[in-house]
């Protein structure tokens, strides 16, 4: 049988940005105000190995969850294969995971918000920054920007 593997925390935290990086969108886990859980998928952007962006509304259940309570969890699936394994009548699933956790803070720097919003599209529309500017000139006023500082290195699991 095939061990799940977990990582050792400083060397292996590259490995699980990397999870992070791979993911098509990272489940952001906030605090409702009445201590309720309220999760959803988000398309984050990172800056380094401590820093993520996404954008959104200036208003929404996720803006009040900041305002009273700016925690937060972050986890990724960047790979997952579900597999019957004729040899042993087992199935199993091979992944890459990583989780991590945070605060988040609502960015009100002009420089820092156009320089979230430009990883942002780089990472999910490079072929398309011709139009950066005048997207930024239409929209910056009515968006809000995240940021979301790891407060520890992320851990990852894996089953090759």
């Amino acid at each position: 049988m095939r061990k799940m593997r977990k990582f050792k925390r400083e060397k292996d935290a590259v490995w699980a940005l990397d999870v992070l990086d791979r993911a098509p969108y990272v489940t952001v886990s906030f605090v409702r105000p009445d201590s309720t859980p309220y999760g959803l998928p988000l398309s984050l952007a990172r800056k380094d190995e401590r820093t993520f962006y996404f954008h959104c509304a200036k208003d929404g259940e996720k803006l009040d969850c900041i305002k009273n309570n700016p925690y937060v969890s972050l986890s990724a699936v960047s790979r997952c294969t579900p597999k019957y394994e004729e040899e042993r009548n087992n199935f199993t699933e091979y992944f890459h995971s990583a989780v991590a956790v945070g605060i988040a803070e609502f960015v009100e720097d002009e420089q820092e918000k156009i320089e979230a919003l430009r990883l942002i599209c780089e990472r999910f529309l490079p072929h398309y920054m011709s139009h950066f500017d005048a997207a930024i000139e239409r929209s910056l006023t009515i968006t809000e920007i995240v940021r979301i500082t790891l407060t520890e290195p992320p851990v990852g699991k894996c089953k090759p």
